[in-house]
């Protein structure tokens, strides 16, 4: 069972925010197209209007807020906060269009203002207005083409600085084999000097034993006579 207010069931005051929401959509829409269009128009009445529906459809959500806390069975009660909440989000974004809209025309007004007086300085010189606009156009094609060099002098700095360091990385690994190298040939050369006098210790003792040998058998040899 819906609950009922003041204003009507919750189902009817629901019924009639839709129908705002929908007439303020097209007119917020409408208001967009006549800004951007050149044949200029007033269009004062119809954001009053908009503005005037969007005040409504939020007093009605603060009606509809009220309405569905007092319904009895839970799943209504979420059923229709959803509900709500989905009509309050679209009428706070018309509100939200209609803020940015207000100040864009305030800041066309600001620069067409601005024109005017720029115009009126130049005492009605239409030459000398485009002249400033040209040189402004000039300066700044100058800056866009300045800052293209600069970006492709960085990165052509940034691609050999990239080389550099690989070669520099190259000659270190390069370096560490040569070193590995020396320190292998300088191990192999200690290893074959221990050999050769390894090997002269073993000759000495070979001839010390051949001698050893002689004199014994000589001893012998000389006891037995």
């Amino acid at each position: 069972m819906e609950a009922v207010g003041g204003g009507g069931t919750l189902s009817e005051v629901y019924q009639s925010a839709k129908k705002f929401l929908l007439r303020t959509r097209d007119g917020v829409e409408r208001l967009e197209r006549l800004q951007y269009s050149t044949s200029g128009g007033s269009d004062s009445d119809i954001s009053f209007s908009v503005k005037k529906d969007i005040n409504q459809i939020q007093s009605q959500c603060a009606e509809m807020d009220r309405l569905w806390r007092s319904i009895a069975a839970k799943s209504q009660r979420d059923l229709w906060k959803r509900k709500v909440e989905q009509v309050a989000e679209e009428a706070g974004s018309l509100r939200e269009s209609l803020d940015k809209y207000f100040l864009r025309n305030q800041k066309r007004m600001q620069e067409a203002k601005e024109r005017a007086d720029l115009l009126g300085r130049a005492n009605g010189d239409n030459a000398h207005v485009l002249r400033i606009f040209d040189e402004e156009a000039q300066a700044m094609l100058s800056v866009g083409n300045s800052a293209r060099e600069l970006a492709s002098s960085t990165a052509l700095g940034e691609a050999i600085l990239s080389s550099l360091s690989g070669n520099r990385e190259r000659l270190k690994s390069a370096q560490r084999k040569a070193l590995d190298v020396l320190n292998t040939v300088g191990l192999s050369n200690s290893v074959l000097r221990l050999i050769e006098r390894r090997n002269r210790v073993d000759q000495w003792i070979k001839y010390l034993g051949i001698l050893l040998t002689v004199i014994i058998v000589l001893i012998i040899v000389w006891w037995r006579r």
